[in-house]
């Protein structure tokens, strides 16, 4: 049943899409949404920030014609998953609930409800961003100011000198490498990877992500596999499975409805936190570090 409401909903959607123009209005501080023009903008300025993103052309049958010809979506290429996603379950006492319309989704790193309906709760403090002018990548005329995105959860390290100190996915991996034949002096860890896209979803006007994997041995990681690189919050709720609106590859997605309710609470946040509204060349950032609440073990950048 869920799988036919999927597909109703997608030819539904897929219609308004052919229907109806793009939005050329910006309404990212009030919405949480972007204009075919403003993902451009949050693209360009991660591309610049990050070298592992770059942009992609697609194929020409399929090219958005309200996106640039050379910038139709933005991609990183092999990046590492050490671990399933259930190795994470431990952290799931330090994972924050998006309550009222945002029900289904939390985000790493806190341990407190924030009400979705405009109630008591709080999102947590992001901080503030800032895209260095240092950043070398720029030039003097491209530079701008935001604050660092600090992480989600460094306001609960703990501060006791004797806390344990967890390893690191790539620890962990090449312990069991050495457990399953390895050497001590075996730097090579075999891994899962994935390629991660960003597309512009003109239904729901956000950025949308999507996953294509490799297994340990880089062959073609079946999609519903990829679900085992999911949050258990998120595998059934968030996630489907569809063909790339690029590639026509089918291809592990987050489902967007819930983004812009989502990077709203967020930008609000940020507001009250500064007294001013993050440009909105910060985007691509904040959605990046929301959206690795959801695929925890994915080691994509999107850091400053």
């Amino acid at each position: 049943m869920h799988r036919l409401r999927h597909a109703v909903h997608e030819a539904f959607k897929s219609s308004v899409e052919n229907l109806t123009p793009a939005r050329t209005s910006s309404a990212y501080e009030s919405q949480g949404v972007l204009s075919p023009d403003e993902f451009v903008l949050a693209g360009d300025a991660l591309v610049r920030a990050c070298p592992t993103w770059s942009w992609a052309r697609g194929s020409d049958e399929k090219a958005k014609k309200f996106l640039p010809r050379e910038k139709q979506y933005l991609v990183t290429r092999r990046v590492p998953c050490a671990k399933r996603a259930k190795d994470m379950e431990a952290y799931a006492g330090s994972e924050i609930a998006l309550g009222g319309e945002d029900e289904g989704w939390v985000k790493a790193g806190e341990g407190r409800v924030v009400d979705g309906g405009g109630g008591d709760g709080e999102i947590p403090d992001i901080g503030t961003l800032t895209l260095d002018d240092a950043s070398k990548k720029t030039t003097n005329d491209e530079t701008m100011k935001i604050d660092d995105i600090p992480e989600i959860g460094e306001d609960f390290e703990d501060e006791d000198d004797d806390a344990v100190v967890l390893p690191s996915a790539t620890e962990i991996a090449r312990a069991a490498g050495r457990v399953n034949g390895g050497t001590e002096d075996d730097d090579i860890v075999k891994t899962r990877t994935y390629d991660l896209t960003i597309t512009y979803d003109k239904y729901y006007q956000t950025p949308r992500v999507w996953l294509n994997g490799y297994d340990e041995n880089s062959l073609v990681l079946k999609p519903s596999k990829t679900l085992e690189d999911v949050s258990a919050e998120h595998a059934q709720k968030t996630v489907t499975i569809d063909p790339h609106p690029h590639t026509g590859v089918p291809s592990a997605s987050i489902h967007p409805c819930k983004h812009s309710s989502v990077m709203k609470k967020l930008v609000e946040s940020m507001r009250a936190e500064r007294g001013e509204s993050p440009s909105v060349e910060t985007y691509m950032f904040v959605f990046l570090k929301f959206i690795a609440s959801v695929i925890p073990t994915v080691e994509y950048d999107y850091t400053l």
